[in-house]
């Protein structure tokens, strides 16, 4: 879902990579809050899922669609993207795959609705002009986080969202809060979920802290098997090479299975060093050079 640009500093690249799987797991958790974002949500919001897809032919990853339930007749499907770097194509990208993944899947929807998660403004792409029509129509959603409100007056799941965009200075403190809401008050998504997601944001956020250290900041203690391991190991682990796949599609082309099969083997350090690689990557040529020379 989010795009990274040349220059980031290897710190800033895992974490943008790391926000991209939280808001992956908090739309997995619970669907029903993208429509807690958009005006006129469909009567049966509860019931949809949420997942990613590949749109065969010109390969595109569509990382965020929500899918009506299959039992209904053909219902309204939602794409979304959570961009959180400008990138001067991304409207371009968007409305053709999600176009090209509607027509593929035409009987099975009767609609399409698109929706952009940005932390303010001034990420937005610049030259919209071409997709005035669109972006200013019934069809599409523009949502700035930093335009939601205060983050201790939102409802938790999406204050929860907010915790992302909060600087490091700042973070500690408010997640504190949402943990005490998230204990008072009752969720729609289970007590134990919110907390998990609250902590692993804050584990991005402070990646060179201990768990222990992250215990002593929040003021709570979290199950190592549960929240902490999840974090470091398949949190890092599966999440990062799912969207280490999807960027070097979008970066250097279709990957075969041979280069995928090689990627698969990675360790975890492996896989940190390749997601700062391949934002210098031009072509296929330079994948296969690093794969040589560190696989």
């Amino acid at each position: 879902m989010i795009q990274y640009i040349p220059g980031l500093t290897k710190n800033a690249a895992k974490f943008f990579m790391r926000r991209d799987s939280i808001f992956y797991k908090l739309f997995q958790q619970y669907p029903p809050l993208l429509f807690t974002l958009v005006t006129n949500p469909p009567e049966n919001a509860s019931e949809y899922t949420f997942d990613s897809v590949a749109v065969k032919e010109t390969k595109f990853e569509i990382d965020g669609v929500f899918v009506p339930p299959e039992n209904e007749s053909p219902g309204v499907v939602y794409f979304v993207e959570v961009q959180f770097q400008k990138d001067e194509k991304l409207y371009e990208r968007l409305f053709a795959e999600s176009s090209l993944y509607f027509y593929r899947n035409r009987d099975k929807f009767s609609d399409w609705q698109a929706v952009v998660i940005y932390p303010k403004r001034s990420i937005e792409q610049s030259d919209i002009y071409p997709h005035r029509s669109l972006l200013n129509g019934e069809q599409f959603y523009r949502i700035y986080l930093d335009e939601l409100g205060n983050i201790r007056e939102l409802p938790v799941e999406v204050a929860v969202m907010l915790l992302t965009t909060v600087k490091e200075e700042q973070a500690p403190e408010e997640a504190r809060y949402l943990l005490q809401r998230t204990q008072q008050e009752p969720t729609q998504q289970s007590t134990q979920a919110i907390i998990e997601l609250i902590t692993t944001i804050i584990s991005y956020k402070f990646v060179q802290l201990s768990r222990k250290e992250v215990e002593e900041m929040l003021g709570i203690t979290f199950e190592e098997t549960r929240v902490y391991q999840d974090i470091k190991q398949e949190g890092e682990e599966q999440g990062e090479r799912k969207i280490i796949f999807r960027q070097l599609n979008r970066r250097v082309g279709e990957l075969s299975q041979e280069v995928r099969s090689q990627i698969e083997t990675l360790s975890l350090e492996q896989l940190e060093n390749l997601g700062e690689a391949l934002l210098d990557f031009n072509s296929m040529g330079d994948l296969q050079t690093w794969l040589d020379g560190n696989g």
